[in-house]
């Protein structure tokens, strides 16, 4: 049963071109290797361990940095107990109209200041500035690191100057030890971020990175199982590019170096636009669609890759566009606003939006900060 469901998943009619079968990759010439499957499964075992040293890397290297830098962690004001309002919480965080009525008759309460606890409740479960300090210096150094090893290995690659030959004599291509560790490193990087999404600061977006990551996830394992490395390398070398200033914008401003915050930022969108609006979609994804098309011919999973990469496409042009209104704001504040997808809370806009439930907040309602806490794994 096992061997008839995974002869079904691993199907050489769906996976392959037509007249490759996985016996031709399994005997590669001599001095040449092609790609096998199970060389990845160490990612899973590697991504607990990038998880560990994260946990290392946060407590050893980060948090001293933090400290230099006059990043406290602080302690959060704590909400005063009470049992009727915990057992509410734990069950919903924002309770709604009709519950906060019943809770404000059954504790005597006023309304304002049932909604000031949940409030207050739920920012003492947020993350520090100096934990989010933390986790966007490891992801700085990480991007940075994975950076610079994907641009000197595709730097002496034909296929980075020429994206044609990413596709001749495919499948039959040589893996070098560099693209194998390149890969390997970025499943298990990105395996490590599916597991921590879970327990990492909450973001608006958590849907759409949730979409992002199984889609990464299943480009790299996809890409590396028909051995298009070639393209594969290209496309997570171009989406770690962006992350890298986006990660040192949000350290400089849990630093409060507003200017170096701002400018940073500047250079993010300027790079993002560049990477995933230009480079990806009429280099990258023009190769994979039509150069491939014209040189191999599309076969069945060539359709899901191109589906997949397309999907990435439209979480781009999402993203931009919050970029955007971040930045349009910027032109009005002379700094950079609050990510639109970052999870903060006023006091005041929450109480204003329990008086007047059926009322449009005005532009002067809304409430800037200079905080810049959204995040883009954006890969």
């Amino acid at each position: 049963m096992t061997s008839y469901i995974s002869s079904w998943i691993w199907s050489e009619r769906f996976w392959l071109p037509e007249n490759v079968s996985w016996a031709d990759l399994e005997r590669p010439p001599p001095g040449v290797d092609y790609p096998h499957l199970e060389h990845i499964y160490i990612a899973l075992p590697l991504a607990v361990g990038v998880c560990l040293l994260r946990l290392l890397f946060e407590r050893l290297v980060a948090k001293p940095c933090a400290h230099i830098l006059g990043i406290q962690a602080g302690a959060p004001r704590r909400a005063q107990p009470n049992d009727v309002l915990e057992r509410v919480y734990k069950s919903k965080t924002s309770p709604d109209t009709k519950q906060l009525d019943g809770l404000s008759k059954q504790l005597d309460w006023d309304v304002r200041k049932i909604l000031r606890w949940f409030r207050i409740r739920r920012n003492q479960d947020k993350p520090t500035t100096q934990k989010k300090f933390c986790e966007s210096m490891w992801r700085f150094t990480f991007y940075s690191g994975i950076f610079i090893y994907a641009i000197r290995h595709l730097w002496v690659s034909p296929w980075m100057w020429d994206t044609r030959q990413c596709w001749h004599n495919y499948p039959f291509q040589h893996i070098s030890s560099g693209q194998y560790n390149y890969y390997v490193a970025e499943l298990a990087f990105y395996w490590a971020l599916m597991f921590s999404q879970f327990t990492d600061i909450k973001r608006k977006d958590f849907s759409i990175m949730l979409v992002h990551h199984l889609a990464t996830i299943l480009l790299i394992t996809f890409s590396y199982a028909n051995n298009m490395l070639r393209s594969g390398s290209l496309v997570m070398c171009v989406h770690d590019a962006s992350d890298i200033f986006l990660e040192f914008a949000k350290m400089a401003n849990y630093a409060k170096y507003q200017r170096l915050c701002d400018g940073l930022f500047v250079v993010f969108s300027i790079v993002f636009f560049i990477t995933r609006l230009v480079i990806y979609p009429f280099w990258i994804v023009n190769s994979v669609l039509f150069e491939s098309w014209e040189i191999m011919g599309p076969y069945r999973a060539w359709w899901l890759l191109n589906g997949l990469l397309l999907v990435l496409q439209v979480l781009h042009i999402i993203w931009f566009y919050l970029i955007c209104r971040i930045a349009i704001k910027a032109l009005f504040k002379g700094k950079v606003a609050k990510d639109d997808r970052s999870d903060t809370e006023s006091c005041s806009d929450e109480e204003t939006k329990h008086k007047n439930p059926g009322q449009t907040l005005r532009p002067n309602d809304i409430s800037h900060t200079g905080n810049l806490n959204g995040d883009t794994h954006d890969h």
